[in-house]
């Protein structure tokens, strides 16, 4: 099997992080599977799509894809395809996208074709799922109502009330991954397959407990109570000379868009 077809073969996630309390109380009400769920009937209708980005300017959108992951809702790994860019790389954001360019020389692919493969695994009655999965789906030109049906946003999924601060708090991905699947903070870099991987498993969860009675209260309470880590653009507001799109530190200028 060709290296930019292989199935994903990262950190499993732990059934409980230790001293989780949150995690080990969801365990008795949804059991072992820490979120893990599995629809009635063999066809999939969602899809988690995840992109990691190289930058080929110096400009937070200055970015060109990497690397492309396709899962289903039986979080099966259908795709993880390495992306050769068509135009010069300032820098491959490493500690960030997991990528180089060893990887992507010896197994990147053109664009056009790692999207022709992308299609053929994806029905055009697809519903796509991720964490702002606009800008997946924006990087890839797909086209909603052809290429698939729509798009579920995790971050609108788990957005909540924070009545401290009188708004409305937005997690990343690996907040909620932490907090509600058990996973661990890592610290590495992020890899597409493992991160479609997270959203399908979130989306999962969130279809087991959205509408449980008091379940949903509890899952509020531990994302507002759990320390947010910092993230690599606030750690790095430019990193080998790329901003990174702070938006409260922005290097480049450059427009803000979504």
């Amino acid at each position: 099997m060709p290296p930019q077809h292989q199935a994903y073969q990262g950190r499993g996630r732990p059934s409980h992080a230790p001293g989780n309390r949150h995690q080990q109380q969801m365990a008795q009400y949804i059991g072992s599977g820490g979120g893990t769920y599995h629809p009635p009937g063999g066809q999939a209708k969602y899809f988690s799509i995840d992109v990691e980005c190289v930058a080929t300017g110096t400009d937070h959108n200055a970015r060109s894809v990497g690397q492309i992951s396709l899962v289903d809702e039986f979080e099966r790994v259908l795709l993880n395809i390495y992306v050769k860019p068509d135009a010069p790389v300032e820098s491959y954001l490493s500690p960030l996208t997991g990528l180089s360019s060893d990887v992507l020389d010896r197994h990147g692919v053109p664009l056009p074709v790692a999207l022709q493969c992308l299609r053929s695994y994806l029905p055009p009655y697809a519903v796509l799922v991720g964490q702002s999965i606009g800008k997946d789906v924006g990087w890839l030109s797909l086209r909603e109502g052809s290429d698939f049906e729509s798009m579920i946003d995790l971050a609108g999924l788990f957005r909540i009330w924070n009545s401290t601060y009188n708004s409305v708090s937005i997690f990343s991905l690996d907040h909620l991954a932490k907090v509600l699947l058990g996973y661990g903070n890592g610290g590495g870099p992020h890899n597409a397959v493992g991160d479609a991987l997270k959203s399908m498993q979130l989306f999962n969860y969130y279809r087991q407990v959205h509408n449980a009675p008091g379940v949903w209260k509890s899952v509020e309470a531990a994302l507002l109570a759990a320390p947010v880590d910092e993230s690599f653009a606030k750690k790095y507001p430019c990193f080998e000379g790329v901003c990174m799109g702070n938006r409260k530190k922005c290097t480049c200028g450059a427009p803000f868009f979504g």
